[in-house]
């Protein structure tokens, strides 16, 4: 269950961490310090999914879009930032976890391409929805392109970690179970 924890826990502290700082500005980038958590976050959702199965680890995503709705909304968002967060959330983890699902290659490959993928929909779908004139207004259409590839940007730096990370464990582990 710690993989779980972890999963849940990293959702829950971007929420938090988005609305208690200001967003980044690097050059012409707009990135939401949760961002930093985001990447990571489609990283434990994999390690889930290898521990407990794909249908098990949809239950998981429901129990944390349930609580992310819940944080975002007690931290004062409005219901279009609420909606536009879950909505994002649930397009992206889903899609993030049926790549992840189908793709025949090393672990760390999976994790790399499903989050890339989950990343960019979350981003979009988010600033699109939730921060453009269409939502809540909070940045003109002029900054929508900006703040939308701050976050991918972000998001594929995590993952790529992430996955350099894995694959460097699962590395030193099969050297260890072959020795």
């Amino acid at each position: 269950m710690v993989r779980v924890f972890f999963y849940l826990v990293s959702i829950v502290a971007a929420n938090v961490i988005t609305a208690a700082f200001a967003p980044l500005h690097v050059g012409m980038f707009i990135v939401p310090m949760g961002t930093l958590l985001i990447g990571a976050t489609f990283i434990f959702r994999d390690l889930v999914q290898n521990k407990y199965g794909r249908g098990k680890t949809y239950a998981f995503i429901g129990l944390a879009l349930v609580m992310s709705a819940s944080v975002s909304f007690l931290l004062g968002d409005t219901l279009i930032i609420v909606m536009a967060s879950a909505v994002s959330f649930l397009l992206a983890e889903t899609t993030d976890t049926e790549i992840y699902t189908r793709l025949k290659l090393p672990m760390a490959w999976r994790v790399f391409y499903s989050g890339l993928v989950g990343g960019f929909l979350d981003s979009v779908i988010f600033v699109v929805i939730g921060l453009s004139p269409i939502g809540a207004n909070f940045l003109p259409w002029e900054a929508i392109p900006a703040a939308i590839l701050g976050q991918v940007i972000v998001k594929t730096m995590i993952q790529g970690l992430g996955a350099v990370v894995l694959s460097q464990v699962h590395h030193r582990f099969d050297k260890k179970v072959a020795v």
